[in-house]
């Protein structure tokens, strides 16, 4: 996307939808927390949309729906998981902006940098916040949490987040 009000409105619709898929879970945290339904439209934002527009919503949506629905709980999991999105978005857009443009190695390379960088800034981000409430934060529920139980939203986004990208690129080239 090349014009700031297009990637204003979708990242909006971003951050709609950041706030909508987790209904989809049925607000079952643990079914949550293995689909990752937050995780794509902020990661799609960076992609199509840069790192600032990313890393906004990224920041922005689960303290939104903290505020608006209740979950995830602002503190710590709101907290940590805006860390969290704020690097999807911020990596995926940065990565997408340095890489060779049109190769889709491209693509995958700036969509697992970023979840990697995410998941190590959720890691960081739990062990501060729990630290405060003298609450540990092992290397064991880093790796559970942010691996373990995610694995199938880690393939989910893996699955289908290229072909979206790649589908909207298409059809923003063919409108000109």
């Amino acid at each position: 996307m090349k014009k700031p009000i297009q990637k204003t409105v979708f990242s909006a619709l971003c951050i709609a939808m950041g706030l909508l898929l987790p209904f989809l879970t049925a607000q079952i945290q643990t079914l949550g927390n293995m689909l990752l339904p937050m995780h794509f439209p902020i990661l799609l934002c960076g992609l199509l949309c840069g790192w600032q527009y990313g890393a906004a919503a990224g920041a922005v949506t689960p303290l939104l729906r903290s505020v608006l629905f209740g979950m995830p709980k602002l503190y710590p999991s709101a907290l940590g998981m805006a860390a969290e999105l704020l690097t999807y978005g911020l990596v995926a857009g940065l990565l997408c902006k340095l890489l060779p443009k049109k190769r889709i190695a491209s693509l995958y390379l700036s969509l697992a940098g970023a979840m990697v960088a995410g998941r190590l800034v959720w890691g960081a981000a739990q062990a501060l916040l729990l630290g405060f409430n003298g609450e540990s934060f092992s290397l064991s529920l880093f790796w559970s949490g942010a691996f373990l139980t995610a694995w199938p939203g880690i393939l989910l986004q893996l699955i289908l987040l290229p072909p979206t990208v790649l589908a909207i690129q298409k059809m923003q080239q063919n409108k000109k």
